[in-house]
């Protein structure tokens, strides 16, 4: 395996399109379904007031499944360069890569002697995409805070399980570093040094409430991604991972379309 095989040369331009296509639907068939769940919800209001309800309940509740596909696509970017990164200096260390210039001499004894301190700096990088994403380019206004910080914390478990899975199947990455990282991120959530017993019990709760937004994740990406394997879009021989975060990158350019879509055609007329 060399570098050029995270690149998939048979992965033309149309089939991006149809890929693009498939996840645009999957991402209609979720915003449909939180909908409807709305819609029921709505039912308790009075009648009077239901319409508004369900606005502003709808709109809510969507842009939460839109910050777990954001710290998703975030998180998973994180993993994936750590994988890269690993593999290159595998290479490097085996002797399969030569000629290498002399910034791809000193990159690779950087990452030799402060592997640790580059995934913490990657860690932070992908907390940055993080928020330029959903504070500037998929602008999340009606969350909260609190609200962002819970479905960041469900996108770091939804990654943790895909990395455990990964493991499972037995893909030769190793995982193991990242997903201490990660849980330690997710511990610290929990657990921090000024913490009461009753913001632990509200921080497990507010996870709870919000879990479907990640089991939805799962099924659209892990689907996703399926399809993406069987129909030769993602390298087999290739890091699983890879094609996961290839999946994450046009789930996410799909919410892209659809909020924006969304702001034009229905919540400018709210506003």
């Amino acid at each position: 395996m060399t570098v050029d095989a995270y690149l998939n040369p048979n992965f033309t331009i149309t089939k991006k399109l149809i890929f693009l296509l498939l996840s645009f639907a999957g991402m209609l068939v979720c915003g449909l379904g939180i909908f409807i769940y709305s819609k029921i919800y709505a039912r308790k209001y009075p009648s009077d007031k239901r319409e508004e309800y369900l606005s502003i309940d709808f709109e809510i509740r969507l842009q939460k499944f839109f910050e777990m596909l954001i710290a998703g696509t975030a998180v998973m970017s994180f993993s994936c360069a750590y994988v890269i990164i690993n593999h290159v200096y595998g290479l490097v260390a085996s002797g399969k890569a030569t000629n290498l210039t002399r910034i791809e001499r000193y990159l690779t004894s950087t990452w030799a002697d402060g592997k640790d301190f580059i995934l913490l700096f990657l860690i932070l990088f992908s907390c940055v995409i993080n928020t330029v994403l959903d504070g500037f380019i998929i602008r999340l206004k009606i969350l909260t805070s609190e609200e962002k910080a819970t479905m960041r914390m469900l996108a770091m478990f939804y990654v943790i399980l895909i990395l455990m899975y990964l493991n499972n199947i037995g893909d030769e990455s190793e995982y193991g570093p990242v997903m201490m990282y990660y849980f330690g991120l997710m511990i610290g959530r929990f657990v921090y040094f000024d913490a009461s017993f009753k913001d632990f019990v509200t921080n497990i709760k507010n996870v709870i409430i919000n879990l479907p937004y990640m089991l939805i994740d799962i099924a659209l990406t892990g689907l996703l991604c399926y399809i993406g394997f069987v129909s030769g879009y993602f390298l087999e021989r290739n890091y699983y991972i890879v094609g996961l975060f290839h999946t994450q990158i046009f789930i996410l350019a799909c919410t892209f379309i659809v909020y924006h879509a969304m702001r034009l055609l229905y919540f400018n007329k709210k506003h």
